[in-house]
């Protein structure tokens, strides 16, 4: 009798439920044909349609989004790790395609192409001087592996011309910016997103770096917007020994589903150290709150971004893509990691800044969690708190004075980039014969004053940055080691460049110290 009645009830529900669907589906339908038939101008349904999804959606979350059918293939790529192209990245200065970089065993670099060569002309057409846009130039460029596209290029010191046929490839694209020694055992590894060889990278850098001798870990997460659940567990189960809850995940339609570490960790001991600031995010919440929850190393930098709501991509009809907040991440302690945005997409996009302007980025004495959200960590029975994203163990202000106006606008102009494209064009030769390899660049290569004075003059020149004396004098330090960190980057590899700024960030300051001071870092776990 009671199973009958069940059934009853669950066939009660359904029928209620899609009786209530299909009227509001009605209603949608009515209002759509309403304004076919009676609008006073042409109506671009296809607009209609995809404004009407987006704004759905627009009440629901600030994470459930509509991507266009042009669009879905983009935003893909950089979190499966991999596009089909010719392999450079490139920006367009003075109406030129400028080679940036080349990368690491594409079809470019193979070829021989090489950073600081201009791209004249793309097939039969010309791409210099003719205002060509960055999409159009991708356009392009990207194409089917196996496709060939030829490329004519002009390079400093040479007299013709050159031409190219390149065969388009798989082009990897790293989730993984630097991974280096610090000192004799500490180790330090970058990650910018979470992306389907995310851990693959991941694996090879940390067994890289235990081969260099190893014992204890930073790991910067700073800025780090998130990316793969899967990539995220797989991160944190390196630290974490056999069968310990990573996360959770749980909606209304979407039944709890808890993901635990494996045996099969390649750092489960040794000191650990995760930078995190505020636009660390989802996946970087994911690790720092598993790490922090299980009392397995300390979390340094500023409370995280709070981006805690689950995602699943559903493709529609015509090749466009939704992706729907299905459930809600939390902590193996219970912390529910998405912070509130029940008062509206335009108060939820400027949290960051209500942050800054109360004070919450630069005095953690500005930060306040009511006892509600204050919980234990599983081990050590530390206070950690919840409310939406994850609060550092140590906490590092953000350093408000950290460039000059002069700097900003330097930088935010182009000026010093467009700068050193000249300038590595004459002396990029020069400067790889006296220093062959990256350490004895970053030992002995010295920014002098000349070079300084050369950027000052293009600067003026350029009409953009009016000289200001009194700031260049505070900001010729930032200014040297920019320079200099750009052309190891250009002139080495992408990772050198972390090397150079690195020293100069106060999280990375801090992470060192506490690494080398053991009785603090016990101290702040609690742990004899």
């Amino acid at each position: 009798m009671k199973i009958k009645f069940l059934i009853i009830s669950i066939v009660t529900f359904y029928w209620m439920y899609s009786q209530n669907t299909a009227a509001y589906s009605l209603k949608l339908t009515r209002t759509f044909d309403l304004i076919n038939l009676f609008y006073v101008d042409t109506v671009n349904n296809e607009k209609l349609v995809e404004a009407a999804i987006i704004k759905m959606l627009e009440t629901l979350d600030p994470h459930s989004t509509y991507i266009s059918k042009n669009d879905v293939k983009e935003i893909n790529e950089p979190l499966e790790g991999n596009f089909e192209g010719i392999g450079i990245q490139f920006n367009i200065v003075n109406d030129t395609i400028l080679v940036v970089n080349t990368i690491p065993g594409g079809p470019s670099e193979k070829l021989g192409i090489r950073p600081g060569d201009r791209i004249i002309k793309i097939d039969t057409q010309v791409v210099a001087g003719v205002g060509i846009k960055s999409s159009e130039v991708v356009k392009k460029l990207k194409g089917p592996k196996g496709t060939k596209v030829n490329v004519t290029i002009y390079r400093k010191g040479e007299k013709e011309l050159l031409d190219f046929t390149i065969i388009r490839d798989k082009i990897p694209i790293y989730s993984l910016d630097a991974a280096y020694m610090i000192d004799k055992t500490t180790g330090y590894i970058k990650l910018n997103r979470f992306s389907a060889t995310t851990n693959e990278e991941f694996t090879k850098a940390i067994k890289s770096l235990k081969e260099k001798g190893m014992k204890d870990l930073i790991l910067d997460l700073s800025s780090n917007g998130g990316g793969y659940l899967n990539a995220a567990v797989e991160i944190a189960d390196h630290f974490l020994s056999d069968k310990k809850i990573i996360v959770y995940t749980q909606g209304l339609n979407s039944p709890r589903t808890d993901y635990f570490s494996t045996s099969k960790g390649e750092f489960e001991e040794g000191r650990l150290i995760i930078i995190v600031d505020e636009y660390s995010a989802s996946a970087s919440e994911i690790v720092s709150g598993a790490v922090q929850d299980w009392d397995r190393g300390i979390i340094l930098g500023r409370r995280t971004f709070g981006k805690g709501l689950v995602q699943r991509p559903f493709n529609l009809n015509d090749g466009s893509m939704i992706r729907l907040t299905v459930a809600k991440y939390f902590t193996p302690t219970g912390r529910l990691i998405q912070k509130p945005y029940d008062s509206g997409p335009e108060k939820y996009n400027k949290e960051i800044i209500n942050r800054y302007n109360k004070g919450e980025l630069t005095n953690e004495d500005k930060i306040h969690f009511p006892d509600s959200l204050k919980y234990l960590t599983l081990v050590n029975k530390r206070v950690v708190y919840g409310g939406g994203g994850i609060m550092p163990d140590i906490f590092v202000p953000l350093d408000t004075n950290a460039y000059t106006k002069y700097y900003k606008t330097l930088m935010q102009k182009g000026i010093i980039y467009q700068f050193l494209i000249r300038l590595e064009d004459t002396e990029r030769n020069n400067i790889k014969k006296k220093y062959p390899t990256f350490e004895s660049f970053n030992n002995n290569y010295i920014v002098e004053q000349n070079v300084i004075d050369s950027l000052v003059n293009f600067a003026k020149k350029e009409k953009v940055v009016p000289k200001d004396d009194e700031e260049l004098k505070n900001s010729i330090d930032d200014i040297k080691i920019m320079i200099k960190a750009l052309i190891a980057r250009d002139l080495y590899e992408n990772s050198k460049y972390f090397e150079i700024i690195n020293p100069t960030r106060p999280e990375y300051i801090k992470a060192i110290e506490v690494m080398r001071d053991k009785n603090l870092y016990y101290k702040k776990l609690k742990k004899p």
